[in-house]
């Protein structure tokens, strides 16, 4: 009986580490790492609010925004297109639809500081309910070992993910 079993469960086994090298393996777990927001992704984070020149209280609080993000985006791959060494994988994300809920809003020195403008623009996001669905087209490359690895996201992809697109 248990060799039996064993015959069953092998080939399930192999079947299961081969595919976690394919296209759409690899998409799956980039969204899974934001979802986590894993080391990368917090990495990731910390580099965008470096750039932002907030004080502590808005970087805590854009901060919290990019995780509510992160961890509530829902994907659904629609298509994976292999090309040889070349992998097209056509992903639908949705996501807070941050963008919209500033989109009228605009610098004004006469009207705002940068602080103040900040708070304004922080109170909206964090007011933003609404969702939207974007479509990802991610691309991979096999590498010489036969892996499959993403390559590099573009700005555009970056700002549909984080709703800002």
């Amino acid at each position: 009986m248990k060799k039996k079993l064993w015959l069953l469960i092998i080939p399930f086994l192999l079947l299961a580490c081969s595919m976690g090298n394919t296209p759409t393996s690899k998409v799956d777990e980039l969204f899974m790492k934001y979802q986590r927001l894993d080391s990368d992704i917090s990495n990731g984070i910390d580099s965008v609010l470096d750039e932002q020149n907030l004080t502590d209280d808005h970087r805590m609080r854009y901060r919290k925004l990019l995780e509510n993000q992160y961890r509530n985006l829902s994907y659904n791959v629609k298509d994976e297109i292999i090309d040889g060494d070349n992998a097209t994988v056509v992903t639908e994300i949705e996501v807070i639809d941050y963008r919209n809920s500033i989109s009228d809003l605009t610098f004004d020195s006469t009207i705002f500081t940068k602080d103040s403008f900040d708070e304004l623009k922080l109170d909206r996001l964090e007011q933003a309910k609404d969702k939207v669905t974007y479509t990802i087209e991610l691309n991979l490359t096999k590498d010489d070992e036969g892996k499959w690895k993403l390559n590099a996201l573009t700005n555009e992809q970056i700002k549909k993910i984080q709703g800002m697109y």
